[in-house]
């Protein structure tokens, strides 16, 4: 008993010179208030305990919100350097043959997709349905048939791939499972285009996603390709 005694004079003096440290343990917190409703019998309810365990289960809400919050920052601004470092590579380039060559090797690599194929539109019959690595031309009026689909198109069109990804990314692109597709205006007088990513995980690019980068990435892609334009 003496010992006992000498045990609990010392945690008691250890806790009068420290309460933070106590109060800062979650675990001890919650095992005095259980000891406490204990003592106090089954019959009487704690208003007071019922009220921290709300206040901590909203806590434990809002550390949750925080950790996804800082969680899609990260994500976000993984996406903008990857976009960013895109664009710095296909501007590089000094020829057109480059620059295409970029766009399926470096660009590739730097988003993480599986192909990257742009796709022109062209009056000229002779040279409609010609395949490159990169480079498709096809006839008018494809770009709007291919991202629309039977509705209005969007600057940027992200989905899973219903099986049609032949028709842009060549006739063994079966592997595709979804694609990111950004229109591309070319200025007055000049037929549109697409770039198109695909991707073998169904998940990669989703509808629910944002846009923005890609639409910013459009933006830039449209002006170096009026440069070859010309």
């Amino acid at each position: 008993m003496n010992d006992l005694a000498a045990i609990a004079e010392d945690l008691r003096v250890r806790i009068l010179q420290e309460p933070d440290v106590i109060l800062e343990d979650a675990d001890v917190m919650r095992a005095l208030i259980a000891a406490n409703d204990r003592s106090m019998g089954g019959n009487i309810v704690d208003l007071r305990g019922v009220a921290m365990d709300r206040l901590e289960a909203r806590l434990q809400r809002l550390e949750d919100t925080h950790k996804s919050v800082v969680a899609a920052a990260y994500e976000n601004l993984a996406g903008m350097n990857q976009v960013h470092r895109a664009i710095n590579a296909f501007l590089e380039p000094l020829t057109f043959e480059a620059f295409l060559k970029c766009l399926g090797n470096e660009v590739v690599d730097i988003l993480r997709v599986g192909k990257v194929r742009l796709v022109l539109e062209s009056q000229e019959a002779a040279e409609a349905g010609i395949k490159h690595e990169v480079l498709t031309v096809v006839a008018p009026g494809f770009v709007n048939e291919y991202m629309g689909q039977g509705r209005p198109v969007r600057r940027v069109t992200l989905r899973r791939v219903d099986g049609n990804a032949g028709l842009v990314f060549g006739e063994s692109a079966s592997w595709v499972q979804s694609e990111a597709c950004i229109a591309l205006d070319f200025g007055a007088n000049r037929l549109p285009g697409m770039l198109a990513f695909a991707s073998d995980d169904g998940n990669h690019f989703s509808s629910n996603q944002g846009t923005d980068l890609l639409d910013f990435m459009g933006g830039v892609f449209e002006r170096a390709m009026r440069h070859w334009l010309e």
